[in-house]
């Protein structure tokens, strides 16, 4: 590989890969999204990033889907950060590029951390299916989701202090508010690895399920949401995500604006009138 100096450079040469590492899966309202790089247990190469980042774009646009399905070809979800890249392109940069570390903080940011932000920030509900291992940034990605089902295979690896690094792209925010900060210290301190049963169990993921139902279980969630009328879904999204960091008297004052515009939707109207129909 040549050596890259900044994060153009990195993006650039990540864009000129000739492999596939992402592949979309369209429905008419769902679509599942799966990294295929399965040798490197779908491992966060600079080509598997960047394709990642451009299908969710694409997906985040189209405005006929309701859900995606995030998933990772057998046997992992993803390994996290690519040793290759830190070795091969997070190394230059710091130590030959102009930026230094400025030119890694680019790529932590704008790819890793965009990805992450697009998830969150999305109209569309993310649904993590997480098959195997689960680790770094990859674990960042599944826990930014908004349902996390686990197959019995799963494995949550918060692996950043084996390798000298801290958590990223949101993850002590995400472990420290559903374990607490002792937990969440311990957890990343030790490196544990969690089962897809401790994760339901420490309220990281809503079920765990048999690896051969783990797409099925995410369809049924995906229809579930289907099921809903359009707005439910979009406005509750951001209400919740925004509610665990209100006091309660910022949470209600939100729900009272947001909840007058649903009385006004034909969906609203439709379930209220049929539901006086049936009762009379």
């Amino acid at each position: 590989m040549s050596n890259i100096t900044s994060y153009r450079e990195a993006v650039a040469v990540a864009r000129r890969s000739g492999e596939r590492y992402v592949e979309v899966e369209r429905g008419d309202t769902t679509a599942t999204v799966r990294l295929t790089d399965p040798e490197k247990l779908n491992a966060l190469s600079g080509p598997l990033t960047i394709q990642l980042h451009d299908a969710l774009r694409e997906l985040d646009a189209d405005h006929g889907l309701r859900t995606i399905v995030l998933t990772g070809a057998d046997p992992a979800f993803s390994a996290g950060g690519d040793l290759r890249l830190m070795r091969d392109v997070a190394h230059s940069i710091a130590d030959t590029g102009p930026d230094g570390a400025t030119g890694i903080w680019r790529w932590i940011r704008r790819e890793f951390g965009g990805i992450c932000k697009l998830i969150t920030r999305s109209d569309k509900a993310f649904i993590a299916a997480v098959n195997g291992s689960a680790a770094g940034v990859g674990l960042s990605f599944a826990l930014a989701c908004d349902m996390f089902i686990a197959s019995e295979h799963a494995r949550l690896v918060p692996a950043f202090g084996r390798i000298g690094l801290l958590p990223e792209v949101g993850q002590s925010w995400l472990l420290t508010r559903r374990l607490g900060y002792q937990r969440t210290f311990d957890l990343f301190t030790s490196g544990r690895t969690l089962t897809g049963s401790d994760a339901v169990e420490l309220g990281l993921a809503n079920d765990v399920v048999a690896h051969g139902d783990l797409l099925t279980a995410a369809a049924e969630k995906c229809e579930q949401i289907a099921a809903l009328p359009d707005h439910v879904p979009v406005m509750l999204k951001p209400l919740l995500r925004q509610a665990a960091d209100m006091s309660w008297e910022q949470a209600i004052s939100m729900e009272e604006f947001a909840e007058p515009a649903t009385f006004t939707t034909r969906a609203h109207r439709r379930a209220v009138h049929a539901m006086l129909n049936h009762d009379s």
